[in-house]
């Protein structure tokens, strides 16, 4: 009974907060703030120069994001992530590698903006946009064939770029598609993201 009753306080408090950020022209004379975790799942398909080794890879992601009154209906957000890709196999037959794959772990910073409604009376669905400033760590792996003289080597990275994207959000779950930039690494991510609250105050 008692986990229901803090569950049910919770989502009283999420709907409570979803409608400042629906109506934040009128914010309340309190202070109102919110922390939230949201962890995030779906397919990765490289683009570009990329598309051409890479195959359709997946990744995860852990974010957390900040919000009150003074920033609504904008939240600012930090995520990590690890993002996964194997060799295409367009890109074996056409060459002498026996085995690409790249792991990469982004960091991100940005902020993310909840437009007006589109629907209120069954659930809540807002359109979203958003963009960061990524930083990016990737180790690739390049296996040749034996019979040739080819040396097996990995590279490890440290780039920089940017993502932005768009989707829809219920506020508790969220689904949005992203182009990501790097200087050798384009892909554009999909995302079903499930968000939870830490902290919220009012």
């Amino acid at each position: 009974m008692i986990k229901i009753t803090a569950f049910t306080k919770y989502f009283l408090i999420l709907i409570f907060l979803s409608q400042f950020v629906v109506y934040a022209e009128q914010p309340p004379a309190s202070k109102v703030s919110g922390l939230f975790m949201s962890i995030g799942v779906g397919p990765r398909f490289p683009v570009a120069n990329f598309s051409n080794t890479a195959g359709i890879g997946y990744g995860v992601n852990l974010e957390f994001s900040y919000t009150d009154n003074e920033f609504l209906p904008v939240f600012l957000y930090t995520k990590i992530g690890f993002e996964q890709f194997s060799g295409s196999q367009n890109f074996y037959r056409e060459s002498d590698y026996t085995n690409y794959h790249v792991n990469a772990i982004p960091i991100s910073v940005g902020a993310r903006y909840y437009f007006s409604p589109l629907m209120e009376n069954i659930i809540l669905l807002m359109p979203v946009f958003q963009i960061s400033a990524v930083y990016c760590y990737s180790h690739t792996l390049n296996e040749f064939d034996k019979t040739i003289s080819s040396i097996n080597f990995s590279e490890d990275k440290h780039d920089f770029g940017f993502s932005a994207g768009a989707g829809f959000s219920m506020f508790m779950m969220e689904l949005v598609a992203a182009y990501n930039y790097l200087p050798e690494k384009q892909f554009v991510s999909l995302d079903l993201k499930v968000r939870i609250p830490l902290y919220i105050n009012f």
